[in-house]
């Protein structure tokens, strides 16, 4: 399994989600190649990994940065320097031929990016491409965007019966290498789009020149491109995620749906929460940008308006701490009460003390936290991103589950809380039909048959 920026280093969906599956096939054995940002990372897990993980390989962008020039001399061919011309304007590329280069033939990527041949490549593009703008920008902005992926391509790829990738980004370009060294089938999983989320980060990040954003956001596009191009099946949790990855550009013939699963008889049978006298809110969240604490602290500051006596807990690690100060800055500058930060905790426990449960991310796929409040019997509050909104109002029959409301949109989410804080009656029916949802639909068992069906069509093939 190929991983990146998720399982074992933080806590989240990907990551539970990776637990719970390499623990439900123990007759599989999982060799993990993981991929973090930061070297300071290594080794400090925060899963005890399962007995059955037989491996685990560790590699980080940052460590890029450290490479040095040797005494390679710098030889290129016509059909590698296209490739790479391709490469460094981020377009649809060979990357096979890149595979070649600096993988089997171990070319330097420090030394590539230093020669004359490449000087000479960038200006020819800026001259076509860039012709207004300060080359020695363009200059540092590809050598940053060019030297992580090649200094991938120049690590070791452990050998395995199949590549199974958890993203199309680093990791879709590992599992590509794997396969196209090995002759071995890959498999890629989805669990948000990848891509989709990158151009959101990309088009509100502040350290992006204006004039390279586009160039950034197709260096995404142009890794699930490999991604899709070298998968024998790619998997969505929902059908819309499999059109988008259709529009993408995958195959339709290699796509599956697969959607969550979860350990039901967990939480099954937890009981409601007994009137305490307060109205207490659950979100499982880590604290990061993507899941839009802020907007969450904006609207339970207005439910406190209305409903005095209602409770916020925040039940998650802290992925980002820069953020995680901002919103603690915030709760202070409203000067709103009783919201509580309770870092990791036992969800299942904790479940007792929670009356239903909110998620206001910006960007989701099938989030776990959803199924379970299903199973506990909480209604849900969501923003409509990923397949949240499906999953609340299914048609199934049963009716719906909890309250959609836009992303981002603090008035709308006040008013859903406010009105589950007041109607004991809809938030009990709401929580019941969750439960009869997840039970028929989203269990562990359901969702572990269906990978290892592919996983046995994939080597029949």
């Amino acid at each position: 399994m190929i991983l990146e920026g998720c399982y074992p280093y933080v806590y989240g969906g990907v990551s539970s989600w990776t637990h719970n599956y390499i623990q439900a096939m123990p007759d599989v054995e999982f060799v993990l190649l993981c991929i973090g940002a930061k070297a300071i990372q290594r080794g400090k897990y925060k899963f005890e990994l399962p007995k059955n993980v037989v491996e685990i390989h560790e590699v980080f962008l940052d460590d890029a940065m450290s490479q040095k020039m040797d005494k390679q001399k710098v030889h290129i061919t016509k059909q590698q320097k296209k490739a790479m011309q391709h490469l460094f304007q981020c377009e649809n590329t060979d990357w096979n031929v890149l595979f070649e280069l600096f993988h089997e033939e171990k070319a330097n990527p420090v030394n590539i990016l230093m020669s004359n041949e490449f000087l000479d490549m960038l200006i020819e593009i800026c001259r076509e491409k860039f012709p207004y703008i300060s080359f020695a920008d363009y200059f540092y902005t590809v050598r940053s965007m060019m030297l992580p992926e090649l200094y991938l391509m120049t690590g070791e790829i452990p050998k395995a019966d199949i590549y199974h990738a958890t993203a199309t980004g680093y990791g879709g370009l590992l599992a590509s290498m794997g396969k196209w060294k090995y002759k071995k089938p890959m498999i890629l999983t989805e669990h948000g789009i990848y891509t989709r989320e990158r151009e959101e980060e990309l088009l509100r990040a502040s350290w992006v020149l204006p004039y390279f954003r586009q160039q950034w956001i197709n260096l995404f596009y142009m890794f699930s491109e490999c991604a899709y191009q070298h998968a024998d099946y790619v998997t969505s949790l929902f059908e819309r995620a499999s059109h988008i990855q259709e529009e993408l550009g995958c195959s339709k013939e290699k796509l599956r749906v697969i959607g969550n699963g979860i350990r039901y008889e967990r939480f099954a049978n937890i009981p409601q929460k007994q009137p305490d006298g307060w109205i207490d809110i659950g979100a499982v969240v880590r604290i990061a940008k993507i899941k839009d604490i802020k907007t969450m602290i904006y609207a339970f500051a207005e439910v406190k308006a209305d409903v005095p006596n209602a409770r916020l807990h925040i039940m998650g690690d802290v992925d980002d701490r820069e953020y995680f100060e901002e919103c603690k800055l915030l709760i202070e500058q409203l000067g709103v009460k009783d919201i509580l930060f309770t870092g990791v905790v036992n969800v299942v426990q904790y479940m007792e003390k929670i009356d239903f449960t909110i998620l206001t991310s910006i960007s989701e796929g099938q989030p776990l936290s959803v199924l379970e409040s299903f199973a506990a019997g909480r209604a849900c509050v969501t923003t409509d991103v990923g397949c949240c909104k499906e999953l609340l109002e299914n048609k199934d029959g049963l009716g719906e589950a909890g309250i959609c409301v836009p992303p981002m949109h603090k008035d709308r989410l006040a008013q859903a809380m406010v009105l589950l804080c007041r109607d004991a009656e809809l938030r009990e029916h709401m929580g019941m039909i969750g439960r009869k949802r997840a039970e028929t639909r989203f269990t562990h068992e359901i969702s572990m048959k269906k990978y290892k069906d592919l996983y046995v069509e994939v080597l029949e093939r």
